[in-house]
């Protein structure tokens, strides 16, 4: 007989509280190993997080809504029904703590580590109530999905595209919005000055999780010594390419994608980044780009192994990724894995700005639009060529003045003069 209590998990390395969006369970039911208890907004996805041990879910100790410290007593299950109120009792009379070493073993775990481990063929379907309940809804048949969840767990939004429909709106948390079905290309954090609708000017609003750990991350920035380094680019070819591509589903976003990740094939230094004990090279070229949210905040999406990948292939995993990262599915590692970085406020009009180096990497590409310009050619005429200003921002403890002046310098002319290599 025991009594077990519940802590708040840690979904992320770098999570440091999460807000409870709902619970899935209420007090009194009955909990079996693996049933979803709760779902959790971490820094930036909401998950689900499941039970490993048997019982009665006895008392909630933080309701929905509330946020709480990694590791604090969220609740407790009773091993029996003859133990419940017991628990209720030691709730009512508890304040809750953060877990210490010494504490009972956690109760419940989430369901989606920082790196999955390749899925186990146990002979069985694993998907979330969620999934369950939408299929049927829906009419799909969950043996037939291929899960994106942990594990190749099938969650709610796996079985909705499996439908050809959007995810219902009350399997969405309040803070996410509706998933979107087309983005044409991304930026980094839009405007923000301007408060919600129907907020009064003079309320403060509390910072969501993700603008808190956005916050974090700047303030780490700044204590990295960086340089920064602009290149012009002519884009007139990469834009006849885009024109042809658009039709197949090819985005602008994957296209500077590729391209960066075929460059960084020659800069290794470039895909680095720096630890205490040095320079970490990494085994693969995972390009991640920032992505504005709706609600405030960004993300950085990680197109994994992106010079590998063909252009169509990468295409379509990045508008998965984007949607999937609007609607908060996105698992730690699919945000939280880059070497290297773009953000892209071209779109928006933006001729030149720079960006604040990720923790983490070694560099990221602030990317501008790209404007009709009046150009000098190297036979003394004039002409009217589209060009965009790049300009990178790249750790001085690991990255050099002449690594990041050779590594523009060579994407420019794959952009400028090879760009029909990025659809091979």
């Amino acid at each position: 007989m025991a009594i077990r209590e519940v802590f708040m998990p840690a979904l992320s390395s770098t999570m440091t509280e999460g807000k409870i969006v709902s619970w899935t369970k209420s007090p009194g039911d009955r909990v079996e190993k693996g049933d979803t208890v709760l779902v959790v907004e971490s820094d930036k996805a909401d998950m689900d997080v499941e039970s490993f041990a048997e019982g009665f879910l006895a008392i909630i100790m933080s309701e929905a809504g509330s946020s709480v410290p990694v590791g604090q007593t969220i609740a407790l299950i009773a091993e029996t029904e003859a133990e419940i109120a017991e628990a209720k009792q030691r709730g009512a009379a508890s304040t809750p703590t953060p877990a210490v070493a010494a504490a009972a073993p956690v109760a419940i775990a989430a369901t989606a580590p920082v790196a999955p481990p390749a899925p186990a063929s146990t002979g069985r379907l694993i998907a979330s109530p969620r999934a369950k309940k939408l299929a049927k809804e829906m009419g799909v048949n969950l043996e037939q999905l291929q899960g994106t969840g942990p594990n190749g767990r099938v969650v709610a939004a796996d079985v909705a595209s499996a439908a050809g429909k959007p995810l219902p709106a009350n399997m969405i948390s309040p803070s996410a919005p509706q998933p979107i079905t087309a983005v044409a290309t991304v930026a980094a954090a839009q405007p923000t000055a301007a408060p919600p609708a129907g907020v009064p000017m003079a309320k403060l609003v509390p910072f969501n999780t993700l603008q808190q750990a956005v916050n974090r991350n700047m303030i780490a920035s700044l204590a990295v010594p960086t340089f920064r380094t602009g290149y012009t680019i002519t884009t007139d070819k990469l834009d006849v390419l885009y024109r042809q591509l658009k039709p197949k589903g090819v985005t602008m976003s994957a296209l500077l994608a590729k391209a960066v990740a075929m460059t960084l094939q020659k800069y290794p230094v470039l895909n680095s980044s720096y630890t205490d004990a040095g320079m970490q090279y990494h085994g693969a070229i995972n390009v991640s780009v920032a992505v504005a949210m709706p609600d405030g905040g960004l993300i950085t999406p990680v197109l994994a192994n992106a010079d590998q990948m063909d252009i169509y292939s990468l295409s379509r995993a990045w508008k998965d990724l984007v949607d999937r990262a609007r609607a908060k599915q996105l698992q730690p590692v699919e945000y939280s894995s880059g070497t290297f970085t773009i953000s892209n406020l071209g779109m928006f009009g933006v001729d030149k700005f720079d960006a604040i180096l990720p923790p983490g990497t070694g560099a990221i590409l602030a990317i501008g639009a790209a404007r009709p310009t009046v150009v000098a050619m190297a036979d003394g005429a004039i002409a009217v060529r589209q060009q965009m200003q790049v300009n990178m921002t790249a750790d001085h403890r690991i990255i050099y003045g002449a690594d990041a002046a050779a590594f523009l310098q060579d994407l420019a002319k794959l952009i400028e003069t090879d760009v029909n290599s990025l659809t091979m």
